[in-house]
């Protein structure tokens, strides 16, 4: 029987690559736009616990310390190309513990 290839992430807070089932995905979510294609709405960013919203993701370690390495250093910001506000990091943290 054929093993079966194990996806790999890299984790924006510590920069290990690990297994993708070990992270926890924050995704932003696709921005709404009118008929015109002018942006009505910007995505949310969230915590994708289940591995299958759509947006573009970012993955973190499951522990608090990667977390908050990452938020620091502003990488999801740079990932995602937006600004996050503080209130965001905050609930992502609770959700996370």
């Amino acid at each position: 029987m054929k093993q079966r290839k194990v996806p790999m992430r890299k984790c924006t807070g510590c920069g290990e690559m690990k297994e993708k089932r070990e992270l926890v995905r924050v995704v932003k979510s696709p921005d709404v736009k009118d008929g015109e294609g002018n942006v009505i709405e910007a995505g949310s960013v969230s915590l994708d616990l289940t591995g299958k919203k759509p947006g573009r993701g970012a993955y973190v370690c499951r522990n608090a310390a990667c977390f908050e390495k990452a938020r620091k250093a502003r990488r999801f910001e740079r990932a995602f190309s937006c600004k996050i506000p503080e209130e965001i990091y905050e609930q992502m943290q609770r959700e996370l513990e």
